[in-house]
């Protein structure tokens, strides 16, 4: 099976809570990493601390989320550790060749995240027109930049 995209690495990890400053207490006070910027959507029911770890390309994004409103869905708060993020080389190519193999992604289509940018959903379960998902957990697909996708090349070409 010839896959015509890299996972390159972790792009994120998103955490959810009843009370941010709660996570903020423990990522941003006890563990360090800084505050990067804020998101705050009411279609998507979240209100969220965007958080970093590492430089460069090799940062790790850490969200910190809350709902706006606990009793709506998406309810991010529920489970803790909400989704992870991958870095894609290619988005619209994985998306294609995923969907055809049978991933199932969450309904909204590739658009634009709160970092700002492109991703797409993995959904958490699959169904019986697309039987792949992601066995309990969100995965969200990220379209990395080109210096991102230079630094793992880079690297890699290091390694080997």
């Amino acid at each position: 099976m010839t896959r015509p995209f890299k996972v390159l690495g972790i792009q994120q990890i998103a955490i959810g809570g009843t009370d941010k400053l709660k996570l903020q207490h423990l990522w941003v006070d006890m563990f360090g990493l800084q505050v990067t910027g804020t998101f705050r959507s009411e279609r998507e029911n979240v209100d969220e601390d965007i958080c970093a770890i590492g430089v460069g390309p090799f940062k790790v994004e850490v969200d910190l989320m809350q709902p706006i409103d606990p009793d709506k869905k998406p309810a991010v708060h529920q489970t803790p550790l909400n989704h992870v993020g991958l870095w894609i080389d290619d988005l619209p190519k994985a998306v294609e060749w995923l969907s055809s193999n049978g991933v199932r992604f969450a309904p909204g289509g590739i658009r634009k995240g709160a970092a700002g940018f492109d991703i797409c959903f993995v959904h958490p379960k699959g169904n019986d027109e697309s039987p792949i998902g992601g066995e309990g957990v969100l995965i969200e697909l990220v379209q990395a930049p080109a210096e991102v996708v230079q630094a793992f090349a880079r690297l890699a070409a290091s390694a080997g």
